[in-house]
């Protein structure tokens, strides 16, 4: 695995003049070298796009279905590859990476369904009024432009799919950049796009630095970006952009409520098993992970210590071990920050029940409790392996605590009481509130986003289609309606 991996340039595979390093966060080993797009070849990358915009729009659904479903299949038959390759270059242990592709054989195969269907369009009579007579509006879709999509590292492939898949079904040109630090699991997609039949140009996977891409977002070329990473960095790339459509995917403290209906042992070991699981999963670097638990006071003590057990049955160690539950961060530097926050927090009056130690990019698994409100951890996201656990009496104080954030990604609410259910999802600030379980739950499927700082436009195969594309109106007349 130690290999030079090339890039693709408008569907074919290219190399640049220099190379960078991808290292395992776990023991440091070079995993491969990887090949940076000059500056030219991204030029040519990005007028590549452009120039076949028109032809991939005209693209028969079925082409661009049969892409798609191509690429779903072919990740099916390669999925033990790719997971080793997702662990190797994102610390994420393997039975984690191993999910992460199933995701992926999903999103394509949405896609393609979603290719076979979109853009039916809508008729709408305009007889209504006496001067749309023999008038008929005929509504359908079509792609905004080319797509700049930049992913992440903490969901490597699965978060490219995320930007490919909705694009190709749409007949969107797409330019995708993969994290730096993780590069591999995006650049695999090439392999599987190169097989298929779609257009030349119309897509590229460029490992560009990231100070290479201020230019790359202010081309006007690229109409749509489409980012998922972090607040500071998606809020500037919508501010230098104003005119440009952006959908930014940001960061979260997802919080999970437990409410005193939820009071049995079995309630109670389920919830403390899901929050502990979900708070620790990627090593805690995922938007949705469980950050805050705001439990209500007539259960706090029979569940707090359940949730520190349950963390630390977690088993942490080598990401490449099938038992491995926690793998490291994705940097030491990553999880020198973890530790100072949580340092902070404790010296600040928090109380430690679990972890609270580091290990190279390692962070054990962390439980604090009676946080004061004003210290980092408090207000911003962790994106590591640490948990609080707060007091609330009643849901009302319960629903205030979700909401004292200036994020709003997503919530979990434990209760069995559907007007409960039906309240939270009325008075929570956030793009998705989750009933009987932790807000790390995502369906590929469904619409994904945030609000306040948590981003702006939804992932979702469906729902991203809708962002790269515009309505336009097709007014017939004369018509015996």
């Amino acid at each position: 695995m130690t290999s030079t991996h090339a890039f693709w340039l408008a569907g074919r595979r290219v190399t640049g003049e220099d190379t960078f390093d991808v290292t395992n966060p776990w023991d440091g080993r070079l995993v491969g070298k990887v090949g940076v797009p000059t500056d030219a070849q991204v030029e040519e990358a990005v007028a590549a796009a452009y120039a076949v915009r028109d032809e991939f729009a005209a693209t028969p659904a079925h082409v661009r279905a049969a892409a798609l479903d191509h690429v779903s299949k072919r990740l099916v038959e390669r999925t033990e590859e790719i997971a080793q390759l997702i662990s190797a270059e994102n610390g994420k242990p393997i039975k984690w990476a191993r999910g992460e592709v199933g995701r992926a054989v999903s999103v394509f195969r949405f896609a393609a369904e979603e290719a076979r269907r979109f853009n039916g369009g809508d008729a709408q009579r305009l007889d209504t009024d006496a001067g749309g007579q023999g008038r008929l509006a005929l509504t359908r879709r079509f792609p905004k432009g080319v797509v700049l999509g930049i992913a992440p590292f903490n969901f490597p492939l699965n978060l490219c799919a995320h930007k490919v898949a909705p694009a190709i079904a749409a007949g969107a040109p797409i330019i995708l950049k993969p994290a730096p630090a993780t590069p591999l699991s995006g650049l695999i997609l090439g392999d599987l796009l190169a097989e298929t039949d779609l257009p030349a140009g119309s897509w590229s996977i460029l490992p560009v630095a990231n100070d290479k891409m201020p230019a790359l977002v202010q081309d006007e070329r690229l109409p749509v970006i489409s980012f998922t990473g972090s607040e500071k960095v998606g809020y500037a790339i919508m501010d230098s952009v104003p005119r440009k459509h952006c959908t930014l995917e940001l960061g979260g403290n997802g919080a999970a409520v437990v409410l005193a209906d939820y009071a049995s042992d079995e309630d109670l070991d389920w919830a403390a098993g899901r929050i502990a699981t979900f708070s620790n999963y990627q090593g805690g670097q995922s938007c949705i992970s469980v950050q805050r638990v705001i439990a209500d006071a007539s259960v706090y003590e029979r569940l707090l210590p359940r949730i520190v057990a349950a963390v630390e049955a977690q088993v942490t160690g080598d990401p490449s071990d099938p038992k491995t539950d926690v793998g490291p961060l994705v940097s030491e530097d990553a999880a020198k920050r973890v530790e100072s926050w949580v340092q902070e927090a404790v010296e600040a009056g928090a109380t430690l029940h679990a972890g609270g130690k580091r290990d190279g990019a390692s962070y054990a698994p962390t439980v604090l409790s009676d946080v004061p409100s004003e210290v980092t951890i408090s207000c911003e996201e962790v994106f590591g392996p640490v948990l609080t656990v707060q007091k609330v009496n009643g849901e009302a104080e319960a629903f205030a605590a979700v909401n004292d954030s200036k994020y709003g990604l997503q919530a979990g609410v434990f209760t069995h009481d559907l007007q409960t259910a039906f309240r939270a999802h009325r008075a929570l600030e956030v793009g998705g509130v989750v009933v009987g379980d932790v807000p790390s739950y995502r369906a590929d499927q469904m619409p994904y986003g945030g609000v306040k700082q948590s981003g702006v436009g939804r992932e979702g195969v469906k729902f991203a289609m809708d962002d790269y594309t515009y309505e336009r109106v097709l007014v017939l007349t004369g018509l015996a309606l």
